[in-house]
């Protein structure tokens, strides 16, 4: 194909949540930094954690992130395929932003090299006006029984001809099989397009590990590209396998503990990193019924399948202790299709879902339809008209976006009944809201709220910058860049 203006470069892993995704957000951030004009791109995402752009279009949140890190608005050219799983054997695909249905696994997998086309189109118009593409892989390119028609590992790499990084996770053991074996498995013109590896995720003094470089190298006949830390940093990433979920502040420490319940078909867990960067919060993303006593928030989270979530919590008993929770007069909060969940029935007379119309839990005085048509937009609203217990929260401005399926009948972008508050926006707690909260939840519960507000000045975004570069700044040092931009044919500006 023609060759474009924009170099690129790709990152592989050894296996999903090899860390691939915070290695290209480093990458975006330093090659930024260094003058390039960047660009993320993911040719097919997995994920149900999703963002609507200006255009009213989605895209994963990875990229999202990455676009951020390299000072760029979210183009969904930056990730032309996602699919968002609605079952254990099928998911949602979307293409360049739009939804065309769902497919299960064995059609989409005869039907994504017909996407070919929409992923090359995606890719030249980020390269016509970029230095560097920075290319993110997915799972693994040594899954044998998924080479063949390839759209994005090694396929996507020869299409765009771009140097491959592979990424190994030490953390997980196993370091010097995966990254040996994986090239070992693959064909000599692939193993020839991978310059270098990382070692990713090392404990302590990576000088520790020089033995294990050599070993590595005189093994892969590859150039170490680093020995890459494990970085603390606050960055949203991109699946459910992110650790962050399993995550928590001691509860001795947390002054505010928040209880996100862990629907099977959770999405956008994402809403919550705002609350959760305050040492003072716990936030836990909690399956079991015992889990909720003792919070001082239960929040309903956003849901590619509400009604099968919502046969899940009866059958689960998490039904019976959210009620109790109410009860108790426990600050219930809803988020998209915990909003619909929240509410009197969830009618699916399109089957959108295929499960049929179910009751909610009955505690919002509202009704949800679903229709064929996805509501995909960014919104901006004024909290007004709460009373009682949240009416402290009127005159916050909340910026974010919706997407779900069908409408509820609710008049206002949040809608409360008491001490269940709910609304359709994503990114609701990004820009004050999360302050108005917490410092609501310190009241409630008596606590000086200057002994949770002195540790952390910034606004969100600030916040967000600020690991940004914390993130950079540990790569920059751990990793060879000036290798990285050798490979792509570049120098640092």
């Amino acid at each position: 194909m023609q060759q474009q203006k924009a170099k690129p470069i790709m990152i592989q892993g050894t296996m999903s949540n090899a860390g691939k995704s915070l290695i290209c957000t480093a990458l975006c951030r330093i090659f930024a930094q260094d003058g390039y004009r960047v660009a993320p791109f993911k040719s097919q995402n997995m994920a149900l954690n999703s963002f609507v752009t200006t255009q009213g279009l989605e895209m994963g949140r990875a990229q999202v992130v990455q676009a951020k890190a390299c000072y760029q608005t979210p183009n969904v050219c930056m990730n032309p395929v996602l699919l968002k799983p609605t079952t254990q054997v099928g998911s949602q695909v979307i293409v360049n932003g739009k939804s065309i249905g769902n497919m299960k696994a064995v059609d989409y997998f005869r039907y994504k090299k017909t996407l070919l086309p929409q992923i090359v189109s995606a890719y030249e118009e980020l390269a016509k006006d970029h230095d560097i593409i920075v290319i993110e892989g997915a799972g693994s390119p040594a899954e044998l029984n998924l080479k063949s028609d390839d759209i994005v590992n090694m396929g996507i790499a020869q299409l765009f001809d771009a140097p491959v990084v592979l990424v190994g996770d030490i953390d997980r053991g196993g370091v010097f099989a995966q990254l040996y074996g994986t090239i070992q498995l693959l064909p000599k013109e692939e193993q020839d397009r991978i310059k270098g590896f990382v070692v990713n995720k090392f404990r302590g003094d990576g000088a520790l590990f020089i033995d294990g470089v050599k070993i590595l190298e005189n093994l892969t006949k590859k150039h170490c590209v680093g020995v890459a830390p494990y970085v603390k940093v606050d960055i949203a990433e991109e699946d459910s396998q992110s650790e962050r979920l399993d995550q928590k502040h001691p509860h001795s420490l947390a002054k505010i503990q928040i209880r996100v319940v862990r629907l099977p078909y959770m999405s956008n867990y994402t809403d919550f990193d705002a609350l959760s960067r305050y040492e003072g919060v716990s936030v836990e993303f909690v399956s079991k019924p015992c889990a909720l006593p003792g919070a001082d928030l239960v929040i309903l989270p956003g849901s590619k399948s509400s009604i099968a979530d919502r046969m899940w919590l009866k059958e689960s008993n998490m039904e019976q202790a959210i009620l109790q929770e109410y009860q108790k007069k426990t600050l219930i909060f809803g988020i998209c299709g915990g909003l619909q969940i929240l509410g009197e029935s969830i009618q699916d007379f399109c089957h959108a879902e295929n499960y049929g119309s179910v009751q909610g839990l009955g505690l919002l005085p509202l009704q949800t339809t679903f229709d064929h048509d996805k509501v995909l937009k960014q919104t901006t609203a004024l909290v007004s008209g709460l009373t009682g217990v949240y009416r402290c929260l009127n005159g916050c401005t909340v910026k974010g976006y919706e997407m779900h399926m069908g409408s509820s009948d609710q008049t206002s972008a949040f809608i409360q009944n008491e001490n269940v508050l709910a609304t359709y926006i994503h990114g609701c707690f990004d820009d004050g809201l999360d302050v108005a909260l917490l410092k609501l939840l310190c009241q409630k519960k008596g606590i000086d709220e200057n002994e949770l507000f002195s540790q952390t000045a910034l606004s969100y975004q600030q916040y967000q910058e600020e690991q940004f570069n914390q993130l950079a700044d540990a790569m920059r040092k751990a990793l060879d860049i000036p290798f990285l931009y050798e490979i792509m044919g570049l120098s640092k500006n």
